[in-house]
């Protein structure tokens, strides 16, 4: 949970660069995949990714640029990336000009639990790390180069000219 806007901000910051950086990795061809009748797309995670942002901030009270929850999937990787980076920029914005310390302790109605404003911005944290981490592998089984998120990738490794970690 956060306990400071700056800490937010900061964690943010990182977390929105790292989605961005899978995102632009996806090719329009990708986004249509399917890798089992029961499993998302790489676009259905993508676009749920970036979806989720105004949902949940417009729970906590913001009022936030992005996509609605029945805004139809974009064929384009391009637009996803750029719908994901004004909600996710929006997120940021507003929490800066609007929300202080305090404000991280309000509890709001958030599926049906209340939750302090600080346990909703680092649930989005944790949203978007754990569907990364669902769409890298995704990635890998579409060809797609996977770019390092929280360490190099295997291909950056190799980039690097070194042998990939195992």
């Amino acid at each position: 949970m956060f306990r400071s806007i700056e800490d937010f901000l900061a964690g943010w910051e990182y977390e929105t660069e790292a989605t961005l950086k899978i995102l632009r990795a996806l090719t329009d061809e990708s986004l249509q995949q399917e890798f089992h009748p029961d499993l998302r797309t790489l676009g259905r995670l993508a676009w749920h990714i970036t979806q989720t942002i105004p949902e949940m901030g417009t729970r906590a009270g913001l009022k936030l640029e992005g996509p609605g929850g029945t805004d139809p999937i974009p064929t384009s990787a391009a637009e996803i990336g750029a719908r994901y980076e004004e909600a996710a920029d929006s997120l940021a914005r507003e929490v800066s000009f609007n929300w202080t310390e305090k404000d991280l302790e309000v509890e709001d109605d958030m599926y049906g639990e209340a939750w302090p404003r600080g346990k909703t911005l680092a649930s989005l944290v944790g949203h978007q790390a754990h569907h990364r981490g669902q769409m890298t592998v995704l990635m890998r089984q579409a060809g797609l180069k996977v770019p390092g998120v929280y360490g190099p990738s295997k291909e950056e490794w190799a980039a690097f000219g070194m042998p990939a970690q195992e």
